[in-house]
């Protein structure tokens, strides 16, 4: 077996481990953002554990298109920190080994990353965000007797003002209704009620109120009349598929929920170059551009890896920390200023990947040529001594 291939093995075998940790500690650091709205979702539907579940779950793709690129740079990063640190690159340089051969599999495993993140941004982000949207909203209707307030003016059904004093969990049984029915524009309809019982349908998305023994008024503004209607039993059918509409599941999809072919689509036809055409625009270039930040992060983390092996290895993974930080800096400000408009948001979404990848290359061909490049940027000042600081 070559001497190249035993290499190469070694070296994508050490690169996994720490792949899959950090993949696992920054996927639980982000879901955690997340954790005010799962825990309002339990608080006010009951949810179950199968439900949170689904929930993080459709969650991951949107996380993971940041973290697999933060993993393969920081797996990437910590192997070379430890090749160093046990004197494994010189022993390879000293056997004839160029820092240039060490490549081609820091190379396939960027590439592995790309895929996964190119997966996740194409397929998995869209899926995540219609399934999230969806079971959202068919919890919220399934337990819409819960998100129905006592002495307080609810809102829940658009057109619809709904009022009771009191409401029985159990039995769905509300006590001293008052309904304000404004869905037809020329009649308004306030119904009372003593009585009335709350009947759900989820798989039709629709609600039906039953009252009893209750008074209709309706004013009729275009005739400019007054009618009064007293009833034993009274159904109002409240359609909850115009809140869905709203939530986007019927109408205009977000950029985010848009497959490659939507949103190529989308662009095509558009004509207005408004806000939403900017939106749509960056978020077809960041479906390639984050991908391709696995090779650019990776490139980088090689040489910081290497220079690093005379400091502290918090120091290096802070160093990589901290370059990854301007990275979704550069990203942000791009979003910002492609959204408004002020430059083409391809160069947006592109700039943070040349910027790392060009740094990348500069450090990787002073840490070829044996010098140090660290020292070189911190030869004075302030710097040189928090970077002595941090030596071993």
């Amino acid at each position: 077996m070559k001497i190249n291939t035993i290499i190469y093995r070694h070296l994508l075998q050490e690169l996994l481990p720490p792949f899959l940790i950090n993949m696992v500690f920054f996927s639980f650091v982000f879901l955690m953002t997340q954790i005010l709205e799962i825990t309002n979702m339990v608080v006010n539907y009951n949810m179950g554990l199968s439900r949170i579940g689904l929930m993080m779950l459709y969650n991951l793709p949107f996380f993971l298109e940041f973290v697999i690129p933060m993993s393969v740079m920081l797996s990437i990063l910590l192997t070379f920190l430890r090749l160093s640190g046990d004197n494994e690159i010189t022993a390879l340089k000293a056997g004839g080994i160029n820092l240039y051969q060490l490549l081609p599999p820091v190379m396939t495993f960027c590439l592995m990353g790309f895929l996964l993140t190119g997966f996740m941004a194409v397929y998995g982000l869209p899926w995540g965000r219609i399934a999230f949207k969806q079971l959202a909203i068919e919890t919220a209707e399934r337990h819409l007797d819960v998100a129905i307030k006592e002495r307080t003016f609810n809102d829940a059904f658009k057109g619809v003002m709904l009022y009771v004093t009191h409401m029985d969990a159990k039995t769905r049984t509300l006590t001293d209704v008052f309904i304000e029915d404004q869905r037809n524009t020329n009649i308004i309809s306030t119904v009372v009620a003593p009585k009335g019982n709350l009947i759900i349908d989820p798989e039709k998305h629709s609600v039906m109120l039953r009252l009893y023994s209750g008074t209709i008024n309706q004013v009729d503004i275009s005739n400019r009349s007054v009618n009064t209607v007293q009833f034993s039993t009274y159904d109002i059918s409240l359609d909850t598929r115009q809140q869905r509409a709203g939530a986007g599941l019927h109408g205009p999809k977000d950029e985010e929920e848009m497959y490659l072919g939507e949103l190529s689509a989308y662009l095509d036809e558009t004509k207005i170059k408004d806000r939403q055409y900017y939106l749509t625009l960056m978020e077809y270039h960041k479906k390639f551009s984050l991908p391709f930040a696995c090779f650019a992060l990776g490139i980088l983390a090689v040489p910081l890896g290497i220079q690093s092996k005379s400091s502290r290895r918090s120091f290096g993974i802070g160093l990589g920390l901290i370059f990854f930080l301007v990275y979704y800096i550069l990203l942000s400000a791009g979003w910002v200023f492609g959204e408004a408009g002020t430059y083409p948001p391809i160069i947006g979404m592109w700039v943070p990947n040349i910027v790392m990848a060009g740094m990348g290359i500069w450090i990787l061909i002073y840490t070829v040529n044996e010098r140090p490049f660290f020292e070189i940027i911190l030869r004075n000042g302030v710097l040189k001594r928090i970077f002595q600081k941090y030596r071993g």
